[in-house]
């Protein structure tokens, strides 16, 4: 037979249940605690895919201002060509995760009955260090005009989101491993002189 004050401790106890399971005054907080992943890697994607985009069109920019920049030119040498890169590698300011690319190419398609490309000089931009570009080129069909010359710009940065940045130690180090931590990017340019037929290097 139970007792009265056993009976009396298991309906308090059941009752404290009851109020415990009712109880509603927490749930916000437990629902933000749900949520909050989820609105972080929303936030985080959102600001990453429009960092990108930006990116990926000053990117596209460096190609077709330093095209514009050269072929504004009647002749040059290495230090105005370098110069010019250096311009277009700060054109990508703020970003600074990674630094781009850069190779300006001047072509001349000969007047050949079967037109052949040559490259008459070559600089290029790498890690911030400018040296000789590659002796070699192509040209697409439709610009393989006999007897015109070109000037072709590559642009080209390895994008590397902030989440899967890790930089200096004077620089906000977040150093998180991403499975897109080096997004190739890039642009190329084809443009004709604008005030002389050829641009000669003087010293290419």
């Amino acid at each position: 037979m139970m007792r009265a004050g056993a009976h009396l401790k298991t309906s308090g106890i059941w009752r404290k249940a009851i109020r415990f399971g009712s109880d509603r005054r927490g749930i916000a907080a437990v629902e933000f605690a749900l949520i909050m992943p989820i609105l972080l890697a929303m936030y985080f994607m959102t600001m990453e895919a429009s960092q990108a985009i930006e990116t990926s069109k000053k990117v596209s920019r460096i190609g077709s201002m330093v095209a514009d920049l050269v072929t504004q030119q009647t002749t040059v040498v290495k230090a105005d060509i370098d110069a010019i890169m250096a311009i277009g590698a700060v054109t990508l300011q703020p970003y600074n995760r990674s630094v781009p690319g850069i190779t300006i190419t001047a072509i001349q398609v000969t007047s050949d009955a079967t037109p052949l490309v040559q490259v008459m000089w070559s600089r290029k931009l790498v890690n911030g260090v400018a040296s000789a570009g590659p002796s070699t080129a192509t040209v697409p069909a439709k610009l393989k005009v006999a007897g015109t010359f070109l000037i072709r710009v590559d642009s080209t940065l390895g994008y590397t989101p902030v989440i899967a940045w890790s930089s200096t130690s004077d620089q906000q180090r977040l150093g998180l491993t991403s499975a897109f931590n080096n997004i190739a990017m890039g642009e190329t340019y084809y443009l004709r002189p604008r005030r002389s037929t050829t641009i000669p290097c003087g010293d290419c």
